[in-house]
């Protein structure tokens, strides 16, 4: 009993080492996309609400699992601060290819032929999630 025993442990113990890098061989990283708007009129408060409801129609976008919308927050002014932009937009996806399905769906691209006229720049950064 004791030979079946230790057995049983050496290989509990093999497998419980290796089972993290299994695990985590092929899990897609979460991608952060960033996406900064700076309106070509930003005192036009129709131009902003029209942008912000063009911005909420990608929520229905099933890659995206959460979708976050701003403007410039007050914090004190530093040097390595920009807060020239008007509006932000974070969406969070769960890999690099449901960030190219996402580029490509029909209510994005309705988005960006109905909204792009508002912008006079966009600004994105991409960041893969690294933990």
């Amino acid at each position: 009993m004791k030979k079946n025993s230790r057995r049983q442990f050496i290989k509990s113990a093999a497998i419980a080492a290796i089972a993290p890098s299994v695990l985590t061989v092929d899990q897609p990283k979460q991608i952060l996309h960033q996406v900064f708007f700076w309106l070509k009129n930003p005192e036009s408060e129709a131009d902003k609400q029209a942008l912000l409801k063009g911005l909420r129609t990608l929520k229905a976008i099933p890659q995206i699992k959460k979708l976050i919308i701003g403007t410039p927050a007050a914090t004190e002014k530093r040097p390595v601060i920009d807060n020239s932009y008007d509006i932000c937009l974070l969406e969070y996806l769960s890999s690099v290819e449901d960030e190219k399905a996402y580029q490509v769906h029909p209510i994005h691209k309705a988005f960006v032929e109905q909204c792009s006229h508002l912008w006079k720049k966009v600004q994105i950064y991409d960041v893969e999630v690294m933990e």
